[in-house]
């Protein structure tokens, strides 16, 4: 099998198109095609193809018997906006695999829609810059002190520390989401309106520049 066989073989048992790939590997579809169909023999990006990919780049080149990434338990998990993590409020199945999603791979026992979100803003500065990814398990209920992601008044996702309160009259549970930037309001659901979406079960910080 020559590198174009493995390249579209990968492709095609991820369910990912050309232009997916070429996406999330930073490069044109038609870098993609021109690997697929033969014509180029080294890509430049060979890393980040093999990550996209979800496999050893050395097997991507040279074949035989490597095991992907996939083989050994590493799935991939979908970047989501903050308002498509909003509507998972109400419907916990939106997110579709022939959507064009970037994908975080992870080795993570995660449950079925678990999603990923790149931070926005400084509210949960200084733990949580912008541009830090979280994965967050829709499944997973928050303990005290944990993150969450909740869907706001304005049917968007926020990030906030999850901390409860006492059980409202109604029997129905109250609890409050805490900025760790001191100016910004902690959110009290007893108040605003705001549902829980899922809990924090991974943080990663990248590069950042001082």
């Amino acid at each position: 099998m020559s590198l174009a066989n493995r390249v579209k073989t990968r492709r095609l048992e991820l369910n990912l198109t050309q232009t997916q790939v070429a996406k999330i590997a930073e490069t044109s579809q038609q870098s993609i095609e021109a690997i697929e169909n033969g014509k180029t023999k080294k890509p430049r990006n060979i890393l980040g193809l093999a990550k996209v990919l979800q496999c050893d780049p050395s097997w991507l080149v040279h074949g035989g018997g490597v095991k992907t990434l996939a083989e050994v338990g590493t799935r991939k998990i979908p970047l989501i906006s903050y308002i498509r993590a909003g509507a998972l409020a109400y419907n916990a199945h939106i997110l579709n695999e022939t959507d064009e999603f970037e994908y975080i791979l992870t080795d993570r026992d995660c449950s079925e829609n678990t999603f990923a979100l790149k931070i926005e803003g400084d509210s949960m500065q200084p733990e949580f810059e912008p541009g830090d990814i979280i994965i967050v398990d829709p499944e997973i209920e928050p303990c005290p002190g944990e993150f969450v992601v909740a869907k706001n008044c304005d049917n968007e996702a926020t990030f906030k520390k999850y901390r409860p309160q006492t059980t409202a009259m109604d029997s129905k549970a109250v609890f409050e989401l805490i900025p760790l930037n001191p100016d910004y309001p902690t959110i009290k659901s007893d108040i605003v309106p705001v549902t829980i979406i899922g809990t924090m079960v991974e943080h990663r910080i990248y590069r950042r520049k001082r």
